[in-house]
């Protein structure tokens, strides 16, 4: 069974649940499931931020997760049109990956949530692409293709998948917005079976 590395960082609970359905539509692909993974917080403080291991959620992200994955899905809150800061904190320590390689020709896709429809998703899905790009990865997105797309009042995006969390907070993906993350998945997954495939 291979492996895509679902990787996200939540505060509210909606990027968490974005990633959950995103595992979902991974694991409808055959031969394919996911590694669910979350990154720490950062701290302006020097002292540890959290634990070694979170209280609950899915465990820390490992180096060796990368290595093992023949995918990523890449998630994160937007701050002020960007990604959050412990999504970027994570990326800037992988020097020692992107030296090695360990990303490069693996495909990649971005996921995000705001609390306001023009809150940056699409620019936050941009910004997290970047430095995929620059680990050599192959980007996935969401094609017109997908019904949902073309009809969604809510979040979703051809860059990546995305919930509209609304003043309320409210981490409860619309229908919409949970066709287009599991379809992300899928797409992730498809492409990722192609690209392993001898």
């Amino acid at each position: 069974m291979s492996e895509i590395l679902v990787l996200y960082y939540s505060r509210g609970g909606s990027v968490a649940r974005l990633a959950r359905q995103i595992a979902r539509g991974v694991g409808e692909v055959p031969g394919m499931s996911a590694r669910l993974r979350t990154v720490p917080p950062v701290s302006a403080l020097t002292q540890p931020a959290a634990p070694p291991v979170p209280e609950e959620g899915a465990p820390y992200v490992e180096a060796q997760d990368l290595v093992e994955c023949v995918g990523v899905a890449l998630g994160s809150p937007t701050r002020f049109g960007n990604m959050a800061a412990p999504v970027k904190h994570f990326l800037d320590g992988l020097g020692a990956e992107w030296a090695s390689g360990t990303l490069a020709g693996k495909p990649a896709a971005v996921f995000t949530s705001t609390a306001s429809m023009h809150g940056g998703q699409e620019s936050t899905l941009l910004s997290m692409q970047i430095p995929l790009l620059h680990h050599g990865c192959v980007i996935v997105g969401i094609p017109f293709t997908e019904p949902a797309l073309s009809h969604t009042r809510t979040g979703g995006t051809p860059y990546g998948a995305s919930h509209v969390a609304g003043v309320a907070d409210d981490p409860q993906p619309s229908d919409e917005e949970v066709q287009l993350a599991r379809a992300l998945g899928r797409r992730l997954a498809t492409i990722a079976r192609k690209l392993a495939a001898p």
